[in-house]
């Protein structure tokens, strides 16, 4: 067994250990869904990023940056500012409104709590919850299927694996987990991970810059603007407009202990992110000067981990990446499963024990799993590529109604449905244009779009009328 297997392992059984300290504390939907809403402000920070930036923030943004140079870093930029608006103005009003209130219990999904607060028939609200729960489930198998891409890659590079079986593997391992914990083993063991990913991004581009084979970059490739049109600059920045229809980091507000925590958990997130992103950025950077043959651009962490680092710790390091792969994966699983628990099967079967619905979100787990394994089995996608999809098409979908939810007036039923079928529609059939204004990144014109439907089909009072 060589040192990097050897690190792998010793990272997964402590996984293990973790899961198995969480399922002994998941005891009805709640806990499973959110951890009974235990979380301090540290572990919903890290957790949340570490769910949020996954194998992208060190497989595909360090490709991208390879590929391009510093222009790239502008999908970066709009990330931190989007997430710092995200954590500002959405974190804690969405766990005040979901939260437990005497007239009603608290909404444990994000399609109950589109459902709670809608005006309109109770028809037209069950709808509303109906219809969010189907677009999780497809764009999270999209995001989920990036996941395992990922995940396959690092074991195939690292351990020498087939690409199938490697897949098998990181999957297995991922499912496993999360079906045991729940919330709990997916907040904990992301919040860890988020901690390992942090020290690899920086200690890797520090050991890059200090190589005596470090060449100067080429020209260009520093320059922040470059040949960047305003399409080509609003489609990256317009990536932070997805942060607010994110399921799996909403979870992590609505998780809180409390609303007031908000604050202390956007300053350890926000760090946390700034750090981690200039680390991915520079991996981007000086990747070509030191790898210039590199066949696969996504791969450059792997490889210069690979070499500029002793076997034993390039295992740790390489369990990072994995790391980040994994707190993605598992927190869409997590809430694409708990939506089918919650959302579908407990609507239909209202009269299902506690234990019931806990167990059809851990069976759900296998369903979503299975399915986006079987995008997966192509080993040419690209982790960026279907990222990119799927964080459109949940940001387009549901950004604008828990804005709307949040801070508007009349947030109705139809324009609830109108404005998440509008923005999710955008996205799929924006995507399968080009030329024009069709290279813009369909969650900007998705995101707006759906946003102009729920306004224009707002609940106005009779009186008013």
């Amino acid at each position: 067994m060589t040192a990097t297997t050897a690190a792998f392992l010793l990272y997964l059984a402590a996984l293990f250990v973790l899961a198995l300290a969480a399922w002994r504390r998941t005891r009805n939907e709640t806990d499973y869904a959110l951890g009974g809403r235990t979380l301090g402000p540290a572990v919903a920070a890290l957790s949340a990023g570490a769910s949020d930036m996954s194998g992208w923030l060190l497989l595909g943004l360090p490709g991208a940056i390879f590929l391009g140079g510093l222009t790239e870093s502008w999908i970066m930029i709009g990330l931190i500012f989007g997430a710092y608006l995200n954590w500002r103005f959405v974190a804690a009003r969405l766990r005040d409104a979901t939260g437990d209130r005497p007239e009603r219990a608290g909404a444990l999904t994000l399609p109950a709590f589109f459902a709670q607060q809608a005006q309109g028939t109770a028809g037209a609200r069950q709808a509303v919850r109906a219809l969010a729960t189907g677009l999780i489930l497809f764009f999270f198998t999209f995001y989920v299927s990036a996941g395992l891409v990922a995940g396959a890659r690092l074991f195939e590079n690292a351990l020498g694996l087939p690409y199938l079986s490697a897949l098998l593997l990181g999957g297995g391992v991922i499912v496993a987990y999360t079906m045991a914990g729940g919330f709990l083993a997916v907040a904990w063991t992301d919040f860890f991970q988020g901690l390992l990913m942090l020290g690899a991004l920086l200690l890797v581009p520090a050991l890059a810059l200090l190589s005596p084979e470090l060449a100067a970059p080429a020209p260009g490739r520093l320059d922040l603007f470059g040949e960047l049109t305003v399409l080509g600059w609003l489609s990256l920045v317009a990536w932070g407009l997805g942060y607010a229809g994110q399921p799996h980091i909403l979870a992590r507000f609505m998780a809180l202990r409390s609303a007031a925590e908000a604050r202390e958990a956007r300053r350890i997130g926000m760090s946390w992110m700034i750090l981690s992103g200039l680390g991915a950025v520079a991996l981007g950077l000086l990747g070509p000067q030191l790898l210039p043959e590199l066949a696969d651009p996504e791969t450059v962490f792997i490889a210069l981990t690979q070499s500029l680092l002793a076997p034993a710790l390039a295992g740790v390091i390489l369990a990072a990446i994995l790391a980040a792969v994994m707190s993605t994966i598992d927190s869409q699983l997590l809430v694409a499963s708990t939506a089918l628990a919650e959302d579908v099967f407990a609507v239909l079967k209202p009269e299902a024990s506690a234990r019931a619905r806990l167990n059809v979100g851990r069976g759900a787990v296998l369903l979503v799993a299975a399915t986006a394994l079987l995008l997966a089995l192509n080993p040419d996608s690209q982790v960026l590529g279907l990222v990119s999809y799927a964080w459109a098409g949940l940001g387009a979908s549901f950004g604008p109604a828990v804005l709307y939810a949040l801070y508007g007036r009349g947030f109705s039923a139809r324009g609830a449905l109108v404005g998440m079928l509008t923005g999710g529609g955008t996205v799929v059939l924006w995507g399968e244009l080009d030329g024009g204004i069709f290279e813009l990144y369909e969650l900007l014109p998705g995101f707006c779009f759906s946003a102009l439907a729920l306004h224009l089909l707002r609940h106005r009072p009779a009186s008013s009328a």
